[in-house]
C-alpha cells in the first residue's frame, strides 16, 4: 500500500471525529455530568478514558497544549465528574450532534452502517504498544448504534496516528509548542493566533519559542517556514503515515477506497450543516 492511500484516508474521515470539539452538543453534556463549562470539557473530555490521569499524562499525551492551561483544569475535573461519567457524557454529545449533522435517515443507512464495519475492522487491527491514548479508548466498550461504532472506530484510528505523530515530533525534536509553530506556518491548519489562544500559550513563551526556531533554521523571523523547516514539517507527515499505515494495510487498498468514498461524501454533508467554524480557526484551504 501506497502511504498516499493513508493520508487520503485520515483527510477523508478526520470531521467524522473531530466535529465533536466543535459542536455545542459536547459543552451540553460534559457540564451536565458535572464539569465547568470551557476547556475542562476538552481536556477531560478526550482524556477521561485513560482514567483520572494527572496534568503530566494530559500534557505528554495531548502535547502541543500549554501544561499550565491543562494544570488549571486537570485533576480538579475528576472532583467534579468520574471518567465513566465523562465517557459516557461524550458518547451522548456524539450521538446528539452525528444526528444533527447527518441526519437520522443517513445515521440510520444501511450505507453509514457499511461504513461503520470497515472502520471497525481497521480500528481492531491497531496494536497499543506505545500508543497511550489511543489504548485507553481501545479498552471503552464498543457502542451499538452503527453512527457511533464509526465514531468510536474513527476515534481509535485518529488516537492511533496521533500517537505516532508524537513520536515523529519527538524524533524531529520539536517541543510542542515548537510543532504547533511549525505546523501553523504550513498554512495547512490552524490559523497562528487560534493556535496559540487555543492552546494557552502566552505571547513571550509563543516569541521565545519562534526564535529558536529561527536560529535552528526552520523559520523565518517573517515566520515562515524556511526550506528546511518545510522539508522537516513533510518529512513528519511522511513518517506519521508510516506510523499509521497498519490498520489500512490490514483493510487492503480496494476497501481503504470504499472508505474514502463514503467519508468524503459525509464529511461534505458534515461541513455543509456547520460542523466546523468557517471564520477565525482554520487557515484557508489551498
Amino acid at each position: 500500500m501506497n502511504t498516499a492511500l493513508v493520508r487520503r484516508v485520515h483527510n477523508a474521515t478526520n470531521v467524522l471525529h473531530s466535529f465533536i470539539y466543535f459542536a455545542p452538543e459536547a459543552e451540553e453534556h460534559f457540564t451536565g455530568a458535572g464539569l465547568e463549562s470551557g476547556r475542562m470539557c476538552y481536556f477531560a473530555g478526550r482524556s477521561a478514558a485513560m482514567g483520572a490521569v494527572g496534568p503530566g499524562v494530559v500534557t505528554a499525551t495531548f502535547y502541543n497544549f500549554s501544561p499550565g492551561l491543562i494544570a488549571r483544569c486537570i485533576p480538579r475535573a475528576w472532583s467534579l465528574a468520574s471518567p465513566a461519567d465523562v465517557t459516557t457524557a461524550r458518547f451522548a454529545a456524539v450521538d446528539a450532534a452525528m444526528t444533527r449533522l447527518l441526519g437520522a435517515d443517513v445515521t440510520g443507512s444501511a450505507d453509514l452502517a457499511r461504513l461503520a464495519g470497515l472502520v471497525r475492522e481497521a480500528a481492531g487491527a491497531c496494536t497499543a504498544e506505545g500508543r497511550p491514548l489511543y489504548a485507553g479508548h481501545a479498552e471503552l466498550d464498543w457502542p451499538s448504534a452503527p453512527h457511533l461504532v464509526l465514531w468510536h472506530g474513527l476515534t481509535l484510528l485518529r488516537e492511533y496516528r496521533g500517537d505516532g505523530h508524537i513520536a515523529a515530533l519527538g524524533t524531529a525534536r520539536l517541543s510542542g509548542i515548537e510543532a504547533l509553530i511549525t505546523h501553523s506556518a504550513t498554512g495547512q491548519g490552524f490559523l497562528a493566533g487560534f493556535a496559540q489562544a487555543s492552546r494557552g500559550w502566552t505571547d513571550e513563551e509563543w516569541a521565545a519559542a519562534s526564535q529558536g526556531l529561527v536560529a535552528r533554521g526552520l523559520l523565518t523571523s517573517g515566520g515562515e517556514l524556511t526550506e528546511a523547516g518545510q522539508a522537516l514539517r513533510d518529512k513528519i507527515e511522511a513518517e506519521t503515515d508510516t506510523l499509521a499505515a497498519a490498520p489500512w494495510h490490514h483493510l487492503g487498498d480496494e476497501r481503504t477506497e470504499q472508505v474514502i468514498t463514503a467519508g468524503r461524501q459525509l464529511t461534505r454533508t458534515a461541513l455543509a450543516a456547520g460542523a466546523l467554524p468557517q471564520q477565525g480557526v482554520f487557515a484557508p484551504r489551498r
